[in-house]
């Protein structure tokens, strides 16, 4: 019985020297990319929050659950975005939130990790995996990842003249 209570105190002590971190939202960005009438349409998200655990050496440990303000999209067209904060795309009245969660962290070739997790998008949650760099910077660390989603999967916007292909790509700086 002691045995087994010292392996616990041992297992909760060495879990908590994971680096807690915290995503940069003015030193981030989320950035996405689609067609629309066969040209590409950029935007952003801003508003990121959640709780970010990572150490390198313990990629095991490692656990992400951040969050995107829906309501800031920003493609640089102010019509657009009123139009995609609308419940047909994104619904920011009922859903305000964009929410990324991880499963699982593994390591990948050297100094790359694999993301496996679920991303949900108004009331669609998907699996999404996807490889990422994390450096060093500033007293943080800055994560970098993109991946490719179905815009259809999340129930956004109906047919119309974008692609059903959406390209995410991360830059987040957590501290």
């Amino acid at each position: 019985m002691r045995m087994t209570i010292a392996i616990i105190v041992a297992l909760l002590l060495t879990r908590q020297g994971v680096a807690q971190l915290q995503p940069q939202d003015a030193a981030s960005s989320v950035q996405f990319k689609i067609k629309n009438f066969g040209f590409n349409t950029t935007g952003v998200l801003t508003g990121l929050a959640g709780k970010i655990r990572f150490d390198p050496a313990r990629v095991g440990d490692a656990a992400f659950d951040v969050t995107a303000d829906a309501g800031t999209i920003n493609t640089d067209n102010g019509m657009r975005d009123d139009h995609l904060r609308k419940e047909d795309y994104f619904n920011v009245a009922v859903y305000p939130r964009i929410r990324l969660v991880s499963g699982k962290i593994g390591e990948g070739k050297k100094g790359v990790f694999l993301f496996s997790g679920q991303l949900t998008i108004k009331d669609r949650t998907k699996d999404v995996s996807f490889p990422f760099t994390a450096e060093p910077e500033g007293g943080g660390i800055r994560f970098k990842g993109a991946f490719t989603i179905n815009r259809k999967d999340f129930n956004v916007g109906g047919t119309s003249t974008i692609s059903n292909e959406l390209q995410v790509d991360l830059n987040v700086l957590a501290k």
